[in-house]
């Protein structure tokens, strides 16, 4: 891993100086002083993640009362945890007295979590149980101090936190795409495998790469055997149109096939972005495996397949890709200016038996494959955009048009502007002009 310097010259107002330049250049990507200047990283948690709807965890993870998981992002640690009202909460991992952590286990079962420091002792709740002799302070008082709490959202079975306590409700954006994402049945569901992909990269190159498929036939073979989202919208439009007049008639599920687009600045409010299109296989192919064929029983209420994949974003961190037989998250985490997590998760259904049902190694073959893949370029990408010679292109018109809204988004936010704008209905890259009719039969949720 190449050392990283910063600019001892940085400052806020060359930060903005760079982002107001760069507003004026809408269609180029970043230059470098966004990957390498510690001002920049700072503001972007303070600024982006930290006001943004984040995916947590999943509620088979605290089945039960006293349940909890630890979720970390830079340099903050939080407790989730069922209580013992059944509550999920996001508890801030630090003690109210000097700062400790106290929860230390990455997940576990308690009634309560001690401060290993001096000794305070806290409820699941988060309020404070004990604080050893803070009798000798009359003034003293434990309901003031409790731990810290972030913002909880949970539906369909995913938990999401946003540190902002006056974010926009989450549950709110989320509801808007019911009809898409409650027959899967992920409230429900198994977590079948999780894996971790670190990579030397900025959070934006991880980001940048996984919203778009310019690279995808240059870089991903097998996924590109199987998926249309690496065509143009010409070759991918027939192909589209074809599976939304049969996706009602095989899987089962009404409106399945209806799209709904309110990501970045276009979402209900900042940080609470949702998204969902479906989008063709090629033909023969009817799910996400090595060669088409399926891999576990079908999800939730699905009766068939009909060549489709659904595309979710929950925030702007999150992702999912559902198949009918198994379902797929997609985290970034950033761990550092110049370090990323990457998180997979792989759902297939409540009752599904591994070893019987479906082979764990073939369900996840395909991601597996392609996201060591994305590892290698991103860290290629990470080092040349480290050249003090990088000079950034422009960016395709068709293939890169949602970075292009993000970076839109995530340069207002740099600049402290967090306001949203109203929705507009257009085609998904790859689902040509007949897209927007399916957009504006699934409407906005709000009425826009």
């Amino acid at each position: 891993m190449t050392a990283f310097v910063p600019d001892v010259e940085d400052s806020q107002q060359q930060l903005q100086r760079a982002v107001s330049a760069q507003l004026q250049q809408p269609d180029a990507g970043l230059p470098r002083y966004f990957y390498r200047s510690e001002v920049t990283y700072q503001q972007e948690l303070n600024n982006v993640f930290f006001r943004s709807w984040l995916y947590a965890g999943h509620v088979s993870q605290i089945p039960d009362k006293g349940d909890y998981f630890l979720y970390e992002i830079a340099e903050e640690s939080v407790i989730v945890v069922r209580g013992e009202d059944d509550t999920v909460r996001a508890l801030i991992n630090s003690c109210r007295h000097r700062g400790s952590r106290v929860c230390e286990a990455s997940s576990g079962h308690c009634r309560t979590f001690v401060c290993p420091y001096h000794g305070w002792v806290y409820n699941a709740d988060g309020s404070l149980r004990a604080a050893r002799h803070m009798e000798a302070m009359p003034e003293f008082r434990r309901e003031d101090h409790g731990l810290k709490q972030a913002r909880v959202a949970v539906r369909f079975g995913l938990i999401f936190i946003n540190f902002d306590p006056d974010a926009y409700d989450f549950n709110e954006s989320l509801k808007q795409v019911d009809a898409q994402m409650a027959p899967y049945h992920l409230d429900q569901a198994k977590i079948a495998h999780r894996e971790t992909y670190p990579v030397d990269a900025n959070w934006k190159i991880a980001l940048g790469n996984y919203l778009e498929c310019y690279h995808c036939d240059t870089a991903h073979r097998a996924y590109s055997k199987i998926h249309t989202f690496k065509e143009r919208e010409h070759v991918a439009a027939p192909l589209n149109r074809a599976m939304w007049a049969r996706a009602e008639r095989e899987t089962g599920i009404p409106d399945i096939e209806k799209a709904l687009y309110r990501m970045f600045r276009e979402a209900p409010g900042f940080g609470a972005c949702v998204y969902t299109s479906r989008y063709a296989l090629f033909d023969g192919c009817k799910t996400g495996s090595r060669d088409g064929a399926p891999l576990a029983p079908l999800m939730g209420d699905f009766k068939g397949y009909d060549g489709g994949a659904g595309d979710y974003q929950f925030g702007p961190l999150t992702y999912m890709l559902n198949y009918p037989d198994h379902c797929i998250l997609f985290r970034y985490v950033p761990r550092g200016i110049d370090r990323t997590d990457m998180e997979i998760v792989w759902f297939v259904a409540g009752d599904a038996r591994e070893g019987v049902d479906y082979d764990r190694e073939e369900l996840i073959w395909l991601w597996h494959v392609t996201t060591l893949e994305d590892k290698r370029i991103m860290t290629l990408n990470a080092a040349g955009v480290n050249s003090q010679f990088f000079e950034p292109g422009p960016q395709h018109p068709e293939f890169e048009d949602t970075p292009k809204r993000f970076l839109d988004w995530y340069l207002h936010a740099l600049a402290g502007d967090f306001s949203v704008v109203p929705p507009t209905v257009r085609a998904h890259r790859v689902s040509s002009c007949e897209m927007v009719g399916k957009v504006e039969k699934a409407g906005t949720g709000n009425g826009e």
